[in-house]
Parts: structure tokens; sequence; C-alpha cells
């Protein structure tokens, strides 16, 4: 006896094993699982992975996932292992409701290359529903005058589980006077019956109480309950009858409201308010079912109230009751089905297995872009769909299952011509009247480094102050590029390395980032005027492209120099000592004064004016030559030593002056010592030979510089030759440095 019970343990525990186990077949080149419904999440299916062939490695990078179109997701891929496991719990009949088989189709996608495997999951029931009663009680009017034999029909009840798990038989509590038959109906389900086997007797008793019990075939079996009290009536003894039992018809979905769809009829032997029926639904009849049709009480007419579809119900069954009007009241109950005829009302579905992937410019024709899949509510040639596409677009559609296609590069792609592309796909099924759906894919294309950068000009011409602030910004330049990311990412940066001899980087710097081109130091005009240089641009692409643009600097030049007196020199000392004659004349020019000013232009234009002097109205300066002359003839009463202040201004803005003193001794012609300049000088004759030393040493000063400064760029010139530059910026340099036109070497009169 003992070891009957441990086999009957391990018989269990094994069946217990392999209803929580899943176990898989293949089916013409289809996978299936079949697993137990409510598993508990993280119960492994399969090893999906072993199944297609996967190693472990592919399933990350192979992107191995569930495909999801809409509603709840019951599995996934644990990556770490390539099992297929429940992700939740799983009601079968929320699922497939009555369906004898339940299958869960499903689809894996994996990339590199791009493929997606079909495979099904069987969802066993498991006894997890109770048959269920409407209601708890029930109540049944029953004349004393019924006779034996007299058959009610009861509440069935509702038991959602299927097969052996679904409801299988009744059982009546033991009474006196009914017993239990259970019929099948025509859709199969089981209708329990009460059938009158002894009369009753109102006075001995009136109410019968009964408990109605219903089994399903689960192991162990579950039940539900519903009491029921029959009320023992006189009178009225005669319970309404329908022409039929049965009512069959069929109607199309999407009629007209107000159709009458069939009239039911029945008839009640009794007379008076006995004979008056009135007509109604059963009392179970769901409100879903109740709200889609209507049934006229007087003529039993059941008229359309609400849209009728048949993707949601393809048939519907339902009682009508016929109640008199006696009192009690009796009826009776007919059955009705309806069957929903299919119309072409839904257009075909376009769903996206996998997200348009993005494409290279340059891949290859055939490439695959998307998965593609169809989907018709309608049955028949209402439901066949096919695909195409709207022209215009470098992509064709594959069949690759049924229903499934897959999107394909036709050629090679633009990304500079196109960005992006709008797929238009039109599905139309093969109903009359036809129905069609479309919808957009926007599939990117990604950027190919093959654009080299462009500069917004060959070359760039910048005006620049000298004497501006080092690191001051001498211009910007900008390339671009058509790519993308870091194919069309630009850096700048100078070719040139020298520049006369020295080296570039020590006059410019550029911006890698932006192209802005700064100065190292400040420009001087007088030493250099222009100058040019090379700059590139290139991207960051692999491998990198780049282009060049040429710079030409002009240095502007500013009014940063003063203008320096060549004559009369002061290099002897601060002023400037002429003589002249008392004899003299208006007009008589007693010296020349004559600057230089090293600027260019406007600003080494030079004018001269007279500041200060000791007898303002015997000497003037012309304003353009310096020229210093006597605007009347001396007088005896004029002082014989005159001091002048010449003051000379460049064009220049703003304005740089200098200013020359000279001392003028007036002589008589008889050489008469001159009181005045005897008492303001002594030894007038040494300082006349002074000055006159002076302005020697002067002109022989400014000779001296000239030809060193010829010597110098003589020099220059030569080295440039050698070294084999061109010696352009030189010539250009002495051609701005001409000799200014204001110097001007005219000698002294006395």
């Amino acid at each position: 006896m003992e070891t009957l019970r441990i086999n009957m343990r391990r018989k269990c525990w094994i069946g217990v094993l392999l209803c929580a186990f899943a176990v898989w077949d293949i089916t013409e080149g289809q996978i299936r699982y079949t697993i137990p419904e409510e598993q508990n999440e993280g119960t492994v299916v399969g090893n999906i992975a072993k199944d297609l062939d996967l190693k472990l490695s592919d399933v990350f990078e192979r992107n191995l996932r569930i495909a999801v179109e809409s509603g709840k997701q019951y599995f996934g891929v644990d990556p770490t292992k390539g099992e297929l496991i429940v992700k939740e719990r799983i009601d079968r009949e929320n699922l497939c409701g009555q369906s004898a088989i339940c299958i869960l189709p499903l689809e894996v996608i994996t990339e590199n290359p791009l493929q997606l495997h079909r495979f099904e999951i069987e969802i066993q029931d498991i006894n997890d529903n109770s048959p269920i009663f409407q209601n708890k009680e029930n109540s049944l009017n029953v004349y004393e005058s019924t006779a034996p034999g007299a058959r009610f029909r009861l509440e069935s009840a509702q038991d959602p589980d299927v097969g052996s798990n679904s409801l299988r038989t009744y059982t009546l509590s033991k009474n006196d006077h009914f017993a239990l038959d259970v019929k099948i109906a025509k859709d199969g389900s089981r209708v329990p019956e009460l059938v009158l086997e002894k009369s009753l007797d109102r006075e001995k008793q009136s109410i019968v109480s009964l408990t109605l019990t219903a089994l399903d075939g689960g192991k162990p079996a579950r039940s539900g309950t519903t009491k029921i009290s029959v009320r023992v009536l006189d009178t009225n003894d005669n319970a309404p009858v329908f022409e039929k039992a049965q009512y069959d018809e069929q109607i199309s979905e999407n009629a007209a409201l107000g159709v009458v769809v069939l009239t039911v009829k029945a008839v009640d032997l009794d007379e008076g308010a006995n004979k008056e029926l009135n007509y109604s639904f059963g009392p179970h009849t769901p409100d879903t079912l109740s709200n889609l049709f209507s049934v006229d009480p007087v003529s039993g007419e059941i008229k359309i109230q609400n849209k009728i579809d048949y993707e949601t119900d393809r048939s519907f069954d339902f009682d009508i009751v016929a109640r008199d009007k006696g009192s009690p009241p009796m009826e009776g109950v007919c059955s009705v089905h309806l069957d929903i005829l299919d119309v072409n009302d839904n257009a075909p579905e376009i769903i996206l297995k996998s997200s348009p992937s993005p494409v290279r410019e340059d891949a290859p024709s055939g490439t695959v872009v998307a998965l593609i899949s169809t989907r018709d509510l309608d049955n028949g040639d209402n439901g066949q769909v096919s695909l195409t596409l709207l022209p215009g677009t470098p992509f064709s559609l594959k069949t690759s299952l049924t229903n499934h296609y897959t999107l394909i590069t036709e050629q090679k792609l633009d990304r500079e011509a196109h960005v992006a592309y709008t797929v238009g796909i039109i599905a139309a099924d093969s109903g009359s009247p036809q129905l069609t759906s479309k919808q957009e894919l926007l599939v990117n294309v990604l950027d190919v480094n093959d654009n080299a950068p462009v500069f917004t000009q060959p070359s760039y011409t910048v005006h620049v102050k000298e004497n501006s602030a080092a690191g001051s910004i001498l211009c910007s330049v900008t390339a671009s590029d058509p790519d993308q990311g870091e194919n069309a990412k630009v850096s700048y940066s100078i070719l040139d390395s020298r520049l006369l001899d020295t080296p570039l980087s020590s006059y410019i710097y550029i911006n890698s980032e932006n192209g802005s081109i700064f100065s190292m130091h400040s420009f001087d005009h007088e030493k250099m005027k222009v100058f040019q240089f090379r700059v590139q641009a290139k991207d960051h692409g692999s491998p990198s492209l780049s282009s060049n643009a040429t710079v030409h600097v002009f240095i502007v030049d500013q009014n940063d120099n003063a203008p320096a007196v060549i004559y009369p020199s002061t290099f002897m000392g601060s002023v400037s000592h002429q003589r002249m004659s008392r004899s003299v004349k208006a007009g008589h020019l007693v010296t020349k004064v004559t600057a230089v000013d090293a600027d260019s232009g406007h600003n080494a234009w030079i004018s001269y004016r007279l500041a200060e002097a000791t007898d303002a109205s015997l000497f003037s300066v012309t304003f353009h030559t310096g020229e210093v002359r006597t605007k009347r003839s001396v007088s005896e009463q004029d002082d014989s030593s005159q001091r002048l202040l010449i003051e000379i201004r460049d064009n220049g803005e703003p304005v740089q002056s200098t200013t020359v003193t000279v001392d003028v001794l007036i002589e008589d012609g008889f050489h008469e010592p001159i009181s005045d300049f005897t008492h303001k000088h002594t030894e007038p004759e040494k300082k006349s030979s002074k000055i006159t030393l002076y302005l020697i040493v002067s002109l022989a000063s400014v000779s001296l510089l000239c030809l060193l400064t010829f010597l110098v760029l003589l020099v220059k010139c030569a080295r440039g030759s050698r070294g084999g530059s061109s010696c352009c910026v030189r010539r250009s340099d002495s051609e701005y440095k001409k000799p200014n036109r204001n110097l001007q070497m005219i000698p002294a009169q006395h």
C-alpha cells in the first residue's frame, strides 16, 4: 500500500513538471511551444536561441527580440541565456475566450542581417474557473394543475474554461416532485430543464426549494450552485408556446438601424388576459446584446438599434420570453440564433515589424530598410491585401512570407540631395468595393564623407589699421561642408610657414574651430604694407578632405608720426639762427622751413603757420611751402633780434604737429654794431659761426642718412634674390615708400 502511494506521488510530480515546463516541436519549419496558462512571470518557455540555431553571442549582437504590434507583451527574451520567458501572467480565457485551441502567434526579429522568424505558442487551459450562475437565486411559477412531464428551462451556468475543464453536467437536490434533464443545445452547450414528475398541490406545499449544482470536468472538479424557489400557483394553467422553439436568421453587418431582423410569435390557449402576451428578452440576456437589438413587446419584432460589427461578433444567441397577463403570469421561451455576414468595411492595415533603418548613402542596391506586414480584419476576399509603393523614391518592396514584405533600396543614395525620403505605401484589399490605406515611412540617409569643405570665396582681402593692438581679429574665413556630423565639422589651419624670412606664426594666429584670424603683434605701415598667406579647411571625415583659400592683408596707414623738421636743423641746439639785412624789402625770403612725415597719404600732407613772433607784422610763413618772408620793409624802430615760433602740422586725424624756433638777427648795411643784439647776446660773430657749422652738420647728416637707407635696401634685395624667394613684397614696399612730396631742400637766402 505504501509503494502504491509513492508511485502515485511520483506520477503527480511528473504531471506538475510537464505542465510547468514548455514542450516544443517544429511543424512545417515553424516552432511551436506549449505552456499552461497562469504561469508565473519569468517561467522559461524554451531556448529560442538554440531552436533558431543562434549562438549566445548572437542574442545580443543581432538584437534578438520579440516583434510587438500592439497590445500586451506576454513574452520576452532573456539576453543572457537566449531563453523565451513569460513576462506577464496569461489568462487563456481573456486571450481566446471559449476557443478549444488557443494559439498565440509570435514573431522574432534578428538584425545583421535583418530576419523574421515566426513561431506559435499554444496556451493550454487549466481548471482555474468554477461554473458560475448569473443569479444565486431564481424563482419559478408552476401551476398546481400542471400535468406531470411538463418541462421548465433553468438558468445555465457559465464556465470560461474549455475542453475537459469546461461545464460537464448538472445535479439537482433531492425532492419529491422534480427531476433534472440536461439537453445539448445546437451550439453544444448544456441546458438544464426541470421535469415535473409528480403533480403539485399548492394547499400541501406552496413553495418547493431546490438547489441546482453545475459541475465541470476538471480534476479535481469545480462546482457552482443556485437556489431555485418553485412557487405553486393555481389558475392560468396554460403557458405561451412559440411557433418555433429555435429561430435562425442571417443579417449583414452594418445593417441600417431600425431594420426588422425577424418576428417571433407565441400562442396561448387561455382566454382573456391570460391569453394576452408580452415579448421580452430572456432574463439572462447580456447588456451588450440588448444594446444591439430591441424586441417589440406587442408584435415580437426584433430590430437593430445599434451598429453590428462582424469583426467583433460573428453570431448571436439569445432567448425571447413570451409572458401572458394571467395571474400569476405564465411564460414560454424560444431561442434565436443570428449569423452575421461579413461586409468589406475594414481598410487593410500596414504594420511595421521594425522601424525603418537609416541607410548609408553609399549602401548597395538591395539593402534591407524595413520589415512590413499587412492585416485586414475582414474575411475571404475582403481580407486579401496587396502592397504597392508610390513612385518617386529609390526603394522597392520584396515579398518574403505571406502578408510580409521587405523594403529594400533600388539604387545608391545621395544624402546631399535627399537627407531623408518619405516612402508612401498603399495597401489595397480584394473586396468590392475595394478599400485602401496609406502609410508613410521616413527613411533617413546616413552621411558618407564625399564632399570637401568649400570656402565662401577663393580669396579674402583684409584691411587692418597699423598700430592695432596685438590679439585683434583681422578677419574670419568660413568654409562649409554639405556632409553631416564629423564629416561636416571643419578645422582651419595656415599652410604658409614664413613671411619675409620670419615665422608666419609671429604675425598671425588662426582659431582652428571658427576660422577667426588674429594678429600676434601690432603692424607698422611704414615697415610693411601688404602680405598674403594661404588658409586650409579640412573636415573630420575618414579619410578627411580639404580645400585652400588665399588671404591678402593690407596694412592701412594711421597718423602715428609727427612731422620731422629737416631744415633748419636744430641738431646742435633747440633754436635756429638766421641773419637778415635791415635794408631788405617786403617779400624777402628769410629762410625756408622744411619737414617730412613718415606717414602716407593724407597723413603726410604738411602745413606751416607762424605760431608766435616777436613782431607778427614783420614776418609771414607760406602755408604749404614753409617759406619765411618779410611782410614789409624793416624800419629803424624794429628790434634787431626777432624770434619766430613756427608750427608744422600734418593732415591726419588726430593732427600731429611739431614746432621749430628761428631767431632772426637784423643787421644794417654798414655793419654797425647792433646794441640790442650785443646787449642780449655776447660774441655775436662767434654765435654766427656756430649757426653756420650747425647747418653744415645737419645737411651732412641728412645726406648720410639717405645713403645708408639706399645701401640697406640694396643689401636686402640681394639677399632675397640669393634665397630664391620673390622680392615682390619688398619691391612693393619700396614703391610704397616714395619720397615725401613735401621734402624740398631749398637753401636759405641771406
